[in-house]
């Protein structure tokens, strides 16, 4: 039976006590843009909130891409989330390659260079990245200025959350 098999029938299980209620209309209070890698899954745990009120926006990296502006637009300006928080990582998977490096590896696996250059949204600080990530979050004319956007790096050996500073020129933005 294939893991997607034992998902189904897992679900059945899960719906048989299935709370309406949740089918409602979300009512989040803050978005969460954080990485995609699975031991940052107990978000509720890590961050000490309630599930209900965790818009979580889930992307490698976590690379604010286009896409992921537009979720945390619709979060705020729709959903009405008041703050955001991007939560990166230690170890994350893409601080292990570059995108040259992984283009080139892809073209010679697969023999296929067609979809080359792909952009993966590698980097080698977190730090740096949570900086460049809350820039592009903060630099947009559609996310209000009065919305708190601040960035975390998780430690996986320690489970501890630490907050990164901008630079001095963010902070007077």
């Amino acid at each position: 039976m294939s893991i997607i098999d034992k998902a189904l029938e897992a679900n059945r299980n899960y719906a048989k006590n299935y709370n309406p209620m949740l089918g409602k209309r979300p009512a989040p209070k803050i978005a969460v843009v954080t990485c995609m890698d699975p031991r940052l899954s107990d978000l509720p745990g890590i961050l000490g909130l309630p599930q209900a009120d965790l818009d979580v926006i889930r992307t490698g990296g976590p690379a604010v891409t286009e896409d992921v502006l537009a979720e945390l637009i619709v979060s705020n300006r729709v959903l009405g989330t008041s703050e955001i928080l991007l939560l990166n990582h230690t170890g994350c998977g893409f601080t292990t390659f570059t995108d040259h490096e992984l283009n080139a590896k892809l073209r010679a696996s697969t023999g296929d260079s067609s979809p080359a250059p792909m952009r993966f949204f590698s980097y080698k600080d977190p730090e740096e990245n949570t900086r460049e990530q809350i820039k592009k979050v903060r630099s947009h004319p559609w996310i209000a200025k009065d919305v708190p956007v601040r960035g975390v790096i998780f430690d996986v050996d320690s489970g501890l959350l630490r907050e990164v500073q901008p630079t001095e020129k963010q902070a007077a933005a």
